[in-house]
């Protein structure tokens, strides 16, 4: 018996690495030469006095990246892939801090939008992805901007109701037009079945979006993108977004797609504490330029920004969350405690998984990235392994 125990002790004891020396980011705010024990595939609070310590002076210790909007990346679409290919885009961007990662799809037939709840449903189950965001086809044909018109529909409740259906419990957010026919009564329907509602690809009024948000509307799809502009007489929804205490603006801080006064606005009104960041990626992100396909679409990438070859307009982009990170703590001056709820706390909260991810806390999953000085990323851990090990002298 023994001999049983001590070798359980030294199993134990390879199991738990410290992280010492390093800035760490905590919900309560940033230890300076903290230390992070990890031990197994969580975080603990305490180790064994002899458990191996990495020297990670001069860096940063945050929450692994959460990303509630993406459509792919490193070349593969979660919209049309094979399993292997969405397993390469998770890994993707798991290289660039996203621990976890919800899968966008893009506007289909509804056939093969379910098709395809199910088949990413079992990617769910497995524990490759945290659920399945559907865009489309339920948006309006004013603001459809990478998006097959010819394919859209009003969001009728019983067709919301099928694709979530579909996607066997792992749905976890619709994007909708909610003026449309058919948008309150769909909203009402995913707010009953727990799934997120979200305002987006929509030509609303001010009226309107208040209406929807009365009836359950929580998020704002990428904010200030496809929707109409902040007018002084007609504020339109950007405006009914951002004051409502109740919803949560996805922004996607590529440069591209917001202006750095827009970004500052969005944290200013609503506060760090509802604003998430999300990459919108599509197959080129962590892959490089070049044709690719958006559902039904031929999208061109010239100098990371993708564009539809039919119209030019912005066709998701190639970011990542590490680059969204670094943008914002440099160029956007924004706190590093305030990114971090952005890129980790708040969308872990969004999908009802803080309690496992989302913060650097005892008893949470071991996920965390290490930055450098520059924000520039160095490591990436997921449940206690590491996806990309830092390299430190």
């Amino acid at each position: 018996m023994a001999a049983r125990a001590t070798s359980a002790a030294r199993a134990a004891r390879a199991e738990s690495t410290v992280l010492a020396g390093a800035r760490v980011v905590l919900p309560t705010g940033t230890v300076e030469n903290g230390r992070l024990i990890v031990e197994g595939t969580k975080i603990a609070g305490a180790a064994p006095a002899d458990a191996p310590a990495i020297d990670l002076t001069g860096h940063w210790v945050v929450p692994g990246f959460v990303d509630i909007h993406n459509h792919g990346g490193g070349g593969a679409s979660f919209t049309s892939g094979s399993a292997e290919d969405v397993l390469k885009g998770v890994r993707t961007h798991r290289e660039h801090g996203t621990t976890t990662l919800v899968a966008s799809t893009v506007t289909g037939e509804m056939d093969f939008l379910a098709h395809r709840a199910g088949f990413l449903s079992e990617l769910v189950e497995q524990g490759d992805l945290a659920g399945i965001h559907f865009e489309g086809p339920f948006i309006s044909p004013c603001r459809k901007g990478a998006h097959s018109e010819e394919l859209l529909r009003d969001p009728d409740p019983a067709e919301v109701r099928k694709l979530i259906d579909a996607a066997r419990g792992t749905a976890k957010m619709v994007t909708l037009a909610t003026e449309l026919p058919g948008g309150i009564g769909s909203v009402r329907l995913l707010a009953e079945h727990g799934v997120i509602a979200a305002i987006g690809h929509t030509d609303a009024t001010y009226e309107q979006t208040v209406e929807a948000i009365e009836a359950g509307a929580t998020v704002a799809t990428h904010l200030f993108n496809a929707m109409p502009g902040l007018g002084h007489r007609a504020p339109g929804p950007i405006a009914a977004l951002l004051e409502d205490e109740r919803i949560t603006v996805e922004l996607i801080n590529d440069g591209t797609h917001l202006h750095p006064a827009a970004l500052e606005l969005a944290f200013h009104r609503a506060g760090a504490g509802r604003v998430a960041f999300i990459t919108d990626a599509m197959d080129a992100a962590g892959f490089g330029d070049g044709r690719y396909q958006l559902g039904p679409l031929a999208v061109d990438v010239e100098d990371g920004v993708a564009r539809l070859v039919d119209g030019g307009s912005i066709a998701g982009s190639t970011l990542t969350l590490d680059t969204a990170f670094r943008r914002a703590a440099t160029i956007d001056g924004l706190p590093v405690e305030e990114v971090v709820q952005a890129v980790s706390a708040n969308p872990a909260k969004l999908l009802g998984v803080y309690d496992k991810v989302g913060s650097l806390e005892p008893g949470k999953d071991a996920d965390l990235v290490v930055l450098d000085a520059e924000f520039a990323l160095k490591g990436v851990m997921r449940k206690g392994e590491w996806v990309v090990e830092p390299q430190v002298g």
